[in-house]
Protein backbone atom coordinates (compact mmCIF):
# COMPACT_ATOMS: atom_id res chain seq x y z
CA UNK A 1 0.00 0.00 0.00
CA UNK A 2 1.46 3.23 -0.72
CA UNK A 3 1.52 6.00 1.70
CA UNK A 4 2.31 10.10 0.66
CA UNK A 5 3.61 11.82 3.34
CA UNK A 6 2.50 15.41 4.19
CA UNK A 7 4.74 16.42 7.53
CA UNK A 8 4.37 14.87 10.83
CA UNK A 9 2.40 14.37 13.21
CA UNK A 10 0.39 17.24 15.39
CA UNK A 11 0.87 16.29 18.68
CA UNK A 12 0.69 19.47 21.38
CA UNK A 13 -2.44 20.34 22.21
CA UNK A 14 -2.76 23.58 19.90
CA UNK A 15 -1.64 22.76 16.61
CA UNK A 16 1.41 23.52 14.55
CA UNK A 17 0.68 24.86 11.26
CA UNK A 18 4.34 23.69 9.88
CA UNK A 19 3.86 19.61 10.21
CA UNK A 20 0.92 17.47 9.57
CA UNK A 21 0.44 13.49 8.86
CA UNK A 22 -1.79 11.90 7.01
CA UNK A 23 -2.82 8.15 6.77
CA UNK A 24 -4.18 6.01 4.09
CA UNK A 25 -6.91 4.37 4.71
CA UNK A 26 -10.18 3.05 2.60
CA UNK A 27 -13.05 5.36 2.85
CA UNK A 28 -16.20 4.04 4.57
CA UNK A 29 -19.15 5.84 2.19
CA UNK A 30 -20.59 3.97 -0.34
CA UNK A 31 -20.86 5.00 -3.79
CA UNK A 32 -24.05 6.10 -4.10
CA UNK A 33 -23.36 8.74 -1.27
CA UNK A 34 -20.31 9.65 -2.83
CA UNK A 35 -22.04 9.84 -6.36
CA UNK A 36 -24.55 12.51 -4.37
CA UNK A 37 -21.89 15.00 -3.53
CA UNK A 38 -21.59 18.30 -5.22
CA UNK A 39 -18.33 17.46 -6.78
CA UNK A 40 -19.72 14.17 -8.98
CA UNK A 41 -23.47 15.87 -9.29
CA UNK A 42 -24.52 14.47 -12.82
CA UNK A 43 -21.00 13.18 -13.79
CA UNK A 44 -22.03 10.11 -15.55
CA UNK A 45 -20.92 6.77 -13.98
CA UNK A 46 -18.28 5.86 -16.47
CA UNK A 47 -16.29 9.06 -15.99
CA UNK A 48 -17.50 8.74 -12.35
CA UNK A 49 -16.07 5.48 -11.63
CA UNK A 50 -12.71 6.60 -13.97
CA UNK A 51 -12.39 9.65 -12.24
CA UNK A 52 -12.40 7.78 -8.92
CA UNK A 53 -9.11 5.98 -9.67
CA UNK A 54 -7.22 9.60 -9.46
CA UNK A 55 -8.34 9.90 -5.88
CA UNK A 56 -6.72 8.70 -2.58
CA UNK A 57 -8.37 7.95 0.43
CA UNK A 58 -6.78 9.49 3.77
CA UNK A 59 -7.87 9.74 7.41
CA UNK A 60 -6.84 13.19 9.66
CA UNK A 61 -6.38 12.37 13.22
CA UNK A 62 -7.40 15.52 15.89
CA UNK A 63 -5.51 18.75 15.44
CA UNK A 64 -4.10 17.76 12.18
CA UNK A 65 -3.26 20.88 9.90
CA UNK A 66 -4.77 20.13 6.24
CA UNK A 67 -3.70 23.39 4.97
CA UNK A 68 -1.49 25.95 6.26
CA UNK A 69 -0.55 29.36 4.41
CA UNK A 70 3.12 28.77 4.87
CA UNK A 71 2.89 25.21 2.93
CA UNK A 72 2.38 24.99 -0.71
CA UNK A 73 -0.95 22.91 -1.63
CA UNK A 74 -1.00 20.53 -4.36
CA UNK A 75 -4.09 18.53 -3.71
CA UNK A 76 -7.77 18.56 -3.83
CA UNK A 77 -9.67 17.31 -0.74
CA UNK A 78 -13.36 16.32 -0.59
CA UNK A 79 -14.65 15.60 3.03
CA UNK A 80 -15.84 12.40 3.47
CA UNK A 81 -16.79 11.85 6.66
CA UNK A 82 -16.06 14.12 10.31
CA UNK A 83 -15.87 18.08 10.12
CA UNK A 84 -13.04 20.73 9.12
CA UNK A 85 -12.58 24.28 10.55
CA UNK A 86 -10.97 27.11 8.39
CA UNK A 87 -9.19 30.00 10.55
CA UNK A 88 -8.11 32.88 8.34
CA UNK A 89 -5.43 34.38 10.83
CA UNK A 90 -3.97 32.24 12.78
CA UNK A 91 -5.22 28.92 14.20
CA UNK A 92 -5.60 30.53 17.66
CA UNK A 93 -8.36 32.59 16.41
CA UNK A 94 -11.89 31.69 16.24
CA UNK A 95 -12.86 29.73 13.00
CA UNK A 96 -14.16 31.55 10.06
CA UNK A 97 -16.45 28.32 8.59
CA UNK A 98 -16.25 24.99 9.30
CA UNK A 99 -16.46 22.49 6.20
CA UNK A 100 -19.21 19.61 6.26
CA UNK A 101 -19.25 16.06 4.58
CA UNK A 102 -19.50 17.07 0.95
CA UNK A 103 -17.47 20.50 0.94
CA UNK A 104 -14.48 20.82 -1.05
CA UNK A 105 -11.07 22.23 0.32
CA UNK A 106 -7.70 23.50 -1.15
CA UNK A 107 -9.61 24.23 -4.75
CA UNK A 108 -8.06 27.56 -5.30
CA UNK A 109 -4.53 26.65 -4.45
CA UNK A 110 -5.29 23.16 -6.02
CA UNK A 111 -5.57 25.04 -9.38
CA UNK A 112 -3.17 27.66 -9.29
CA UNK A 113 -0.36 25.87 -7.28
CA UNK A 114 0.22 28.65 -4.88
CA UNK A 115 0.27 29.21 -1.03
CA UNK A 116 -2.99 28.63 0.33
CA UNK A 117 -4.72 31.48 2.04
CA UNK A 118 -6.46 30.12 5.26
CA UNK A 119 -5.81 26.99 8.10
CA UNK A 120 -7.74 24.07 7.68
CA UNK A 121 -8.12 22.07 10.54
CA UNK A 122 -8.89 18.54 11.51
CA UNK A 123 -10.68 19.27 15.36
CA UNK A 124 -11.45 15.35 15.01
CA UNK A 125 -11.30 12.47 12.77
CA UNK A 126 -12.14 13.02 9.64
CA UNK A 127 -12.16 10.83 6.20
CA UNK A 128 -11.03 12.63 2.94
CA UNK A 129 -10.85 11.86 -0.54
CA UNK A 130 -7.17 13.74 -2.01
CA UNK A 131 -6.87 14.47 -5.77
CA UNK A 132 -3.00 15.39 -7.08
CA UNK A 133 -2.44 18.79 -8.88
CA UNK A 134 -1.36 16.33 -11.81
CA UNK A 135 -4.75 14.66 -12.61
CA UNK A 136 -6.22 18.24 -13.93
CA UNK A 137 -5.52 17.26 -17.25
CA UNK A 138 -6.81 13.93 -17.32
CA UNK A 139 -9.45 13.97 -15.61
CA UNK A 140 -10.28 17.29 -17.90
CA UNK A 141 -10.95 14.34 -20.56
CA UNK A 142 -12.36 11.66 -18.93
CA UNK A 143 -14.66 13.49 -16.89
CA UNK A 144 -15.44 17.20 -18.04
CA UNK A 145 -18.93 17.44 -15.70
CA UNK A 146 -16.45 16.79 -12.59
CA UNK A 147 -14.55 19.60 -13.85
CA UNK A 148 -17.54 22.09 -14.23
CA UNK A 149 -18.60 21.04 -10.70
CA UNK A 150 -15.43 21.88 -9.52
CA UNK A 151 -15.54 25.68 -11.11
CA UNK A 152 -19.26 25.93 -9.54
CA UNK A 153 -17.67 24.83 -6.19
CA UNK A 154 -14.85 28.01 -6.35
CA UNK A 155 -17.46 30.16 -7.59
CA UNK A 156 -19.50 29.32 -4.70
CA UNK A 157 -16.87 29.95 -2.38
CA UNK A 158 -15.68 32.97 -3.61
CA UNK A 159 -18.77 34.93 -3.73
CA UNK A 160 -19.13 33.45 0.05
CA UNK A 161 -15.96 35.03 0.43
CA UNK A 162 -17.31 38.22 -1.16
CA UNK A 163 -20.50 38.49 0.89
CA UNK A 164 -17.93 37.83 4.25
CA UNK A 165 -15.74 40.99 3.19
CA UNK A 166 -18.66 43.11 2.51
CA UNK A 167 -20.39 42.58 5.64
CA UNK A 168 -17.06 42.33 7.70
CA UNK A 169 -15.99 45.89 6.41
CA UNK A 170 -20.00 47.04 6.92
CA UNK A 171 -19.64 45.86 10.72
CA UNK A 172 -16.48 48.01 10.63
CA UNK A 173 -18.12 51.41 10.08
CA UNK A 174 -21.10 50.74 12.19
CA UNK A 175 -21.84 51.72 15.63
CA UNK A 176 -22.18 48.78 17.65
CA UNK A 177 -24.91 50.60 20.20
CA UNK A 178 -26.83 52.79 18.23
CA UNK A 179 -27.03 51.15 14.50
CA UNK A 180 -26.12 54.00 13.09
CA UNK A 181 -22.58 54.73 10.99
CA UNK A 182 -19.14 55.41 13.18
CA UNK A 183 -16.78 58.06 12.90
CA UNK A 184 -14.46 55.81 10.50
CA UNK A 185 -17.18 55.97 7.69
CA UNK A 186 -17.65 59.88 8.38
CA UNK A 187 -14.07 60.08 7.42
CA UNK A 188 -14.72 57.94 4.28
CA UNK A 189 -17.82 59.28 3.08
CA UNK A 190 -16.24 63.04 3.52
CA UNK A 191 -13.80 62.22 0.77
CA UNK A 192 -16.36 61.06 -1.66
CA UNK A 193 -18.85 64.19 -0.81
CA UNK A 194 -15.99 66.47 -1.04
CA UNK A 195 -14.98 65.11 -4.41
CA UNK A 196 -18.36 65.63 -5.68
CA UNK A 197 -18.63 68.99 -4.33
CA UNK A 198 -15.07 70.18 -5.96
CA UNK A 199 -16.77 68.45 -9.35
CA UNK A 200 -19.93 70.15 -9.32
CA UNK A 201 -19.97 72.70 -7.10
CA UNK A 202 -23.11 71.04 -4.81
CA UNK A 203 -22.84 72.73 -1.20
CA UNK A 204 -22.36 71.08 1.63
CA UNK A 205 -22.76 71.17 5.64
CA UNK A 206 -22.04 69.91 8.74
CA UNK A 207 -23.90 69.56 11.89
CA UNK A 208 -22.21 68.74 15.29
CA UNK A 209 -25.14 67.65 17.72
CA UNK A 210 -24.68 67.15 21.66
CA UNK A 211 -26.88 65.56 24.30
CA UNK A 212 -27.64 68.11 26.53
CA UNK A 213 -26.45 66.92 30.21
CA UNK A 214 -25.71 63.70 29.38
CA UNK A 215 -23.04 62.73 32.37
CA UNK A 216 -26.31 64.04 34.85
CA UNK A 217 -28.49 61.83 33.02
CA UNK A 218 -26.44 58.36 33.19
CA UNK A 219 -25.45 59.69 36.83
CA UNK A 220 -29.45 59.60 37.81
CA UNK A 221 -30.68 56.96 36.05
CA UNK A 222 -27.90 54.49 34.80
CA UNK A 223 -25.36 53.99 32.18
CA UNK A 224 -27.84 51.36 30.63
CA UNK A 225 -30.52 54.11 30.59
CA UNK A 226 -27.94 56.47 28.90
CA UNK A 227 -27.25 53.86 26.59
CA UNK A 228 -31.20 53.66 25.34
CA UNK A 229 -31.24 57.24 25.21
CA UNK A 230 -28.61 57.42 22.49
CA UNK A 231 -30.15 55.09 20.87
CA UNK A 232 -33.65 56.89 20.97
CA UNK A 233 -31.59 60.01 19.91
CA UNK A 234 -30.24 58.44 17.02
CA UNK A 235 -33.34 56.38 15.72
CA UNK A 236 -35.81 60.33 16.48
CA UNK A 237 -32.54 61.83 14.11
CA UNK A 238 -32.50 59.00 11.35
CA UNK A 239 -36.56 59.85 10.56
CA UNK A 240 -36.24 63.71 10.03
CA UNK A 241 -33.31 63.16 7.44
CA UNK A 242 -33.27 62.56 3.80
CA UNK A 243 -31.79 59.53 1.58
CA UNK A 244 -28.47 61.53 1.27
CA UNK A 245 -27.83 63.03 4.55
CA UNK A 246 -25.19 60.92 6.74
CA UNK A 247 -26.14 60.59 10.40
CA UNK A 248 -22.54 59.40 12.32
CA UNK A 249 -22.03 58.99 16.23
CA UNK A 250 -19.07 60.85 16.74
CA UNK A 251 -18.15 59.64 19.96
CA UNK A 252 -19.65 59.34 23.58
CA UNK A 253 -22.96 61.70 23.33
CA UNK A 254 -21.80 63.71 20.32
CA UNK A 255 -23.18 62.84 16.77
CA UNK A 256 -22.46 64.09 13.45
CA UNK A 257 -24.57 64.84 10.28
CA UNK A 258 -22.49 65.73 7.01
CA UNK A 259 -25.39 67.05 3.97
CA UNK A 260 -25.29 68.75 1.31
CA UNK A 261 -27.14 71.49 1.63
CA UNK A 262 -26.78 74.86 2.06
CA UNK A 263 -25.78 76.51 5.22
CA UNK A 264 -29.75 77.69 5.79
CA UNK A 265 -31.04 74.91 4.72
CA UNK A 266 -28.66 73.02 7.06
CA UNK A 267 -30.12 75.34 10.04
CA UNK A 268 -34.11 74.71 9.36
CA UNK A 269 -33.31 70.53 8.93
CA UNK A 270 -31.15 70.58 12.14
CA UNK A 271 -34.26 72.72 14.32
CA UNK A 272 -36.51 69.99 12.79
CA UNK A 273 -34.35 67.58 14.95
CA UNK A 274 -34.04 69.93 17.37
CA UNK A 275 -37.46 70.16 17.91
CA UNK A 276 -38.36 66.54 17.71
CA UNK A 277 -36.04 65.50 20.14
CA UNK A 278 -37.33 68.57 22.37
CA UNK A 279 -40.99 66.75 22.31
CA UNK A 280 -40.69 63.29 23.20
CA UNK A 281 -40.70 63.63 27.07
CA UNK A 282 -40.66 60.23 27.84
CA UNK A 283 -39.75 56.94 25.84
CA UNK A 284 -40.54 53.05 26.42
CA UNK A 285 -37.16 51.06 26.72
CA UNK A 286 -36.34 47.11 27.64
CA UNK A 287 -35.69 48.70 31.66
CA UNK A 288 -39.21 50.89 31.85
CA UNK A 289 -40.34 54.80 31.08
CA UNK A 290 -37.35 56.95 30.67
CA UNK A 291 -37.25 60.77 30.19
CA UNK A 292 -36.20 62.33 27.03
CA UNK A 293 -33.44 64.30 26.54
CA UNK A 294 -32.50 67.16 24.55
CA UNK A 295 -29.73 68.42 22.21
CA UNK A 296 -27.93 71.22 21.32
CA UNK A 297 -26.43 71.90 17.71
CA UNK A 298 -23.19 73.97 16.03
CA UNK A 299 -23.44 73.87 12.13
CA UNK A 300 -20.97 75.21 9.20
CA UNK A 301 -20.98 75.34 5.55
CA UNK A 302 -17.57 73.71 3.32
CA UNK A 303 -15.84 76.06 2.44
CA UNK A 304 -13.33 75.14 -0.84
CA UNK A 305 -10.06 74.74 1.11
CA UNK A 306 -11.71 72.49 4.42
CA UNK A 307 -10.69 69.66 5.88
CA UNK A 308 -12.75 67.22 7.62
CA UNK A 309 -10.83 68.43 11.03
CA UNK A 310 -11.11 71.92 9.72
CA UNK A 311 -15.43 71.87 8.87
CA UNK A 312 -15.47 70.00 12.27
CA UNK A 313 -14.16 72.46 13.80
CA UNK A 314 -16.12 75.51 13.59
CA UNK A 315 -18.87 73.22 13.21
CA UNK A 316 -18.35 72.44 17.23
CA UNK A 317 -17.50 76.44 17.83
CA UNK A 318 -20.84 76.76 16.89
CA UNK A 319 -22.25 74.11 19.37
CA UNK A 320 -20.53 75.66 21.96
CA UNK A 321 -22.11 78.65 21.53
CA UNK A 322 -25.14 76.84 21.24
CA UNK A 323 -24.32 75.61 25.05
CA UNK A 324 -23.55 78.98 26.44
CA UNK A 325 -27.32 79.95 25.19
CA UNK A 326 -28.58 77.67 27.47
CA UNK A 327 -28.58 74.01 25.74
CA UNK A 328 -31.63 72.58 23.37
CA UNK A 329 -30.64 75.18 20.95
CA UNK A 330 -28.97 75.69 17.61
CA UNK A 331 -26.48 77.70 16.37
CA UNK A 332 -25.61 78.17 13.03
Amino acid sequence: MLFCRAGSQIRTARPNPATSTMKRAPWQISLRQLRQMPLFHDVPLRSFHASLKAFSPYRLMPGEVLLSPFKRNQYLYLLLEGQLNVYLESPDSHSISTLHPGDCVGELSFIDNLLPSAYVIAPEPCQILRLHHSALPLLSQIAPELMRNLLIILCSRTRRADRMFRDSELSANIDALTGIYNRRWLEHIFERENTRNAFDQRPLSLLMLDVDHFKDYNDQHGHLAGDYALSMVAHTLSQQLRPHDTLVRYGGEEFVILMPSVLDEACVIGERMRSALEQIEWFHSQVGLLPGVTISIGVAQHHPKDSLLTLIARADKALYRAKRCGRNSLHC
